[in-house]
């Protein structure tokens, strides 16, 4: 039998991206979510019915975790829609990714998985498509410099730079990071 406490539900998940980012997909089990969120043990294996609803599960709540608040996309409606205005968004896109660090080394883990599991290939595919299709839909709307193109070859570019801040912050200290991020933005979107 599924539990339906959401509140546990969303803490054992939480946990379930802890221990991803700790212990790799291979030290995802239910005793080791159990552990990280200080539950009696079995109750992991009460809420999910698989360890593969465990993954996908951990994949989706990754992504609602790195959205961006209200406040924030409020300010950035407010604002100009010039290039200055998307070099401060893209920075703090990667400063909001950066933050959540066990979240990302998660979602790394889950997409290598991704290439074993084909349910979870489909969840994380359909919510990277989400993303981006919504991130154009914003730019198109906002009035930012740039086409479609640009915000997805920035989405790849800052993928992997966010990746480089995860796994070797010495190779890009901060100061430089900033500056590639204003040069990506002002090469791939242009003038």
């Amino acid at each position: 039998m599924v539990r339906r406490n959401d509140e546990r539900r969303a803490a054992l998940v939480d946990a379930a991206i802890e221990v991803l980012a700790k212990e790799g997909a291979r030290g995802l089990t239910f005793r080791a979510v159990d552990v990280e969120a200080r539950v009696p043990t079995g109750t992991a294996s009460n809420y999910f019915t698989s360890r593969d609803d465990l993954l996908t599960q951990a994949g989706a709540r990754v992504y609602e975790r790195l959205q961006p608040g209200e406040e924030i996309i409020a300010r950035h409606r407010a604002s100009t829609p010039d290039r200055e205005t998307y070099t401060v968004l893209m920075r703090e896109l990667v400063d909001r990714v950066s933050a959540f660090r066990t979240g990302y080394l998660a979602l790394l883990e889950l997409r290598l998985e991704a290439t074993r599991r084909p349910e979870l290939r489909t969840v994380l595919t359909e919510r990277v498509r989400a993303d981006v299709a919504a991130n154009v839909s914003y730019h198109e709307q906002s009035g930012l410099p740039g086409d479609a193109t640009a915000v997805r070859l920035l989405y790849l570019a800052f993928n992997w730079l966010i990746v480089e801040q995860l796994t070797l912050p010495d190779v890009f200290p901060p100061a430089e990071r900033d500056r590639l991020v204003e040069a990506a933005v002002e090469r791939i979107v242009g003038a």
